[in-house]
């Protein structure tokens, strides 16, 4: 009898390891879903400024601001609140420098130069903290 109830329970626990296999495999196989959005809006000078909210809920700002040359600057600041910037200004030739200094405190200057010809040169200079 002892038997007979065993067999009987193993044939029930294949039937319904086998019937729970397809649904256990479709969730394992199922995509992983994550949200992040951006938001844009106009500042009073004309330039673009963004809120951008990650997947875990970080958000990273974006303050735009534009110059009497044309050129944009930017000041990002991260979900830990570091602060990075960017500094552009054209210079005698009409070709755009830039300042760029991380949150870490490194910079970035990127100098250009445009040529009567019509091409441009640059130069970078990196400065690590």
């Amino acid at each position: 009898m002892f038997r007979h109830n065993l067999v009987a329970v193993s044939i029930a626990a294949l039937f319904l390891g086998a019937a729970a296999m397809p649904a256990l495999a479709q969730a394992a196989d199922a995509p992983k879903s994550t949200t992040h959005s951006a938001h844009r809006q106009r500042g009073a000078d004309g330039a673009a400024d963004a809120t951008r909210t990650g997947p875990k809920g970080g958000v990273t700002t974006v303050d735009r601001s534009k110059n009497a040359d044309g050129t944009t600057n930017a000041v990002v600041t991260n979900p830990q609140g570091g602060v990075a910037t960017v500094q552009r200004s054209k210079d005698t030739t009409g070709a755009v420098d830039t300042v760029r200094t991380g949150s870490n405190g490194g910079t970035t200057v990127v100098d250009r130069t445009k040529n009567p010809d019509g091409t441009t040169d640059k130069v970078v200079t990196t400065t690590r903290p």
